[in-house]
C-alpha cells in the first residue's frame, strides 16, 4: 500500500498531496477492484480515522484536506459550504486565452443531471507557448497556456467544464476535453494524465484562528509537461 505525502498536520486536521488516479473515498459507482482510496490509505498510515472535508476528481492531483474527528469536520464544513475556503488550481489548456486574467461565468448543474446553478471560475494566465508540432494537419503549430484557477463556486467538474465552454480544453480531460489534443500529448509527450492540479488551499483553523496556507508541489507528470513546454522558470516559481 502506498503512503501519502503529508503537507500539513495539527491536532484537528491533516492535508495530503493526492496523486492523480486515486479516489478520495469509496463510492458505490466505483467498480475497479484495484482502485485506491486516499481516506483508507491515510487512516492506515496515521492509525486514526479521518474525515474528508472536500472532494477532488480522481484524475486530479493535489491538496486534499481531512479532519481527524467528526467534531472537527463539523467545525470546518460550513466554511466549505459558504465558499470561505480558498482553493487554487493549475492547469495546462489548449490555445492562448484572450485575457491575462478573466472570469468564466457559465451556469452549471451541481451534478450532471440537475437544473443549472450559477458557477464562476476566475483564472490567471501564467505562461504561453507555441510549439512547431500539431494535432491537426490544418495547422503548422500548436498553442498552449498554463493557468492558475480559482473556482468561486463548487460545481461538479467545474473547472474542466468551464474551460471546455471556452474551447480552451484542459489537456488530458477524457470527459470534457479534446481527444485530438489528448492523443497528441499521449504520443508526443507520453502524457496520459489530466493536467489539472489542486495547488493551494487556504483556510482559517476554527480552533486556533490561525490562517493556514497549504501548497502541493505539482505531480511528476505535470512537472514533465511544464518543463517540456519551456516553462521551467515558471515551475520554479510555482514550487518555490
Amino acid at each position: 500500500m502506498p503512503e501519502l505525502s503529508i503537507l500539513y498536520e495539527d491536532e484537528q486536521y491533516i492535508a495530503v498531496n493526492k496523486p492523480a488516479g486515486m479516489l478520495v473515498h469509496r463510492t458505490p459507482l466505483e467498480k475497479d477492484p484495484e482502485a485506491l482510496f486516499a481516506m483508507i490509505i491515510l487512516r492506515d498510515q496515521i492509525g486514526k480515522k479521518v474525515y474528508p472535508l472536500h472532494r477532488i476528481d480522481r484524475p486530479t492531483s493535489g491538496v486534499l484536506l481531512f479532519a481527524k474527528s467528526s467534531e472537527a469536520a463539523s467545525r470546518l464544513q460550513p466554511d466549505f459550504a459558504n465558499h470561505e475556503i480558498k482553493k487554487y488550481y493549475l492547469a495546462v489548456v489548449r490555445g492562448f486565452l484572450p485575457e491575462a486574467r478573466g472570469i468564466i461565468n457559465q451556469p452549471l448543474s451541481k451534478d450532471l443531471n440537475k437544473e443549472l446553478q450559477n458557477a464562476s471560475s476566475e483564472y490567471w494566465r501564467l505562461a504561453e507557448v507555441e510549439i512547431p508540432y500539431t494535432s491537426s494537419p490544418k495547422y503548422a503549430s500548436s498553442r498552449y497556456s498554463l493557468v492558475k484557477v480559482f473556482p468561486h463556486t463548487g460545481r461538479m467538474h467545474q473547472i474542466r467544464r468551464h474551460f471546455a465552454h471556452l474551447r480552451h480544453y484542459i489537456i488530458g480531460d477524457s470527459t470534457h476535453g479534446d481527444n485530438k489534443q489528448n492523443n497528441f500529448f499521449r504520443h508526443h509527450f507520453q502524457s496520459n494524465h489530466l493536467l489539472l492540479h489542486a495547488w493551494v488551499l487556504q483556510f482559517t483553523q476554527p480552533y486556533t484562528g490561525e490562517d493556514i496556507y497549504i501548497k502541493a508541489e505539482v505531480s511528476p507528470q505535470l512537472e514533465n509537461i511544464i518543463t517540456s513546454l519551456g516553462w521551467k522558470t515558471v515551475l520554479e516559481e510555482i514550487n518555490g
